[in-house]
């Protein structure tokens, strides 16, 4: 098996060098070949000098450096489409997760398609989780597809996913366009628990009452765009 892995990161110095080393690490165990790619979205601290650092270290290894800042969104579809190899994972640069977990998504790849990840139990403020409930529960009835956790970004899907479904999203609607676009296209979807950890460096952006207004925006543009897709799986 040969994957791609990469990480949008938005000052996470403190994250990205051990994070990078330690997905390189689990992927030579269970990969014929792969790819670790730290997508910098013109962070303000010393991001991308972190980055250098590992790439030093480890061949595998690769930096995308964002001149000028493209959002979450953005800089996860700088990691999709950079992505080189048949399977692609993707999980965020803030180290909540644990990469050594990776190998459960792996295991399920002769069965699915695409294999999403859903926090055992999400540690994260009050008000972040009432807000992804809620966001989940709305975009999961509109667009007409059922996961746990919509934006778990622990995710394990075929690069050919990406060529088929052309993700345009800007901002936090990316994973939701992802997997409506998926179960659209007729690709299977698996799910499995991971574990979530509370963040011990950075700082979360995501709550942002701009990025969560944006993410309406994308919403009522993606309704009608979805509807469009047709199966081909």
């Amino acid at each position: 098996m040969k994957i791609s892995a990469f990480f949008p990161a938005y000052n996470e110095e403190a994250n990205v060098g051990a994070l990078a080393l330690k997905t390189s690490k689990v992927l030579a165990g269970i990969c014929e070949d792969y790819e670790v790619i730290i997508v910098n979205d013109c962070s303000k601290d010393k991001t991308k000098e972190a980055a250098e650092e590992v790439m030093k270290q480890d061949s595998h290894i690769k930096l995308i450096n964002h001149e000028k800042n493209k959002g979450y969104g953005g800089a996860v579809k700088s990691g999709l489409y950079a992505a080189k190899f048949e399977w692609v994972f993707f999980t965020d640069g803030d180290a909540q997760f644990d990469v050594s977990e990776i190998p459960l998504l792996v295991n399920m790849a002769d069965k699915y398609d695409f294999i999403n990840g859903y926090r055992i139990k999400r540690q994260d403020p009050f008000n972040r989780k009432l807000n992804a409930f809620m966001w989940g529960l709305l975009v999961k009835t509109l667009l007409g597809f059922w996961v746990k956790d919509v934006d778990c970004a622990f995710k394990l899907f075929r690069k050919e996913i990406i060529d088929n479904a052309q993700p345009e999203a800007e901002g936090a609607m990316i994973s939701t366009e992802l997997l409506a676009k998926t179960k659209k296209l007729g690709y299977k979807i698996g799910q499995i628990g991971v574990h979530h950890y509370p963040r011990t460096a950075g700082t979360q952006t995501g709550a942002k009452p701009g990025v969560i207004l944006k993410a309406f925006k994308e919403l009522i543009r993606l309704y009608g765009k979805i509807q469009k897709v047709k199966k081909i799986k």
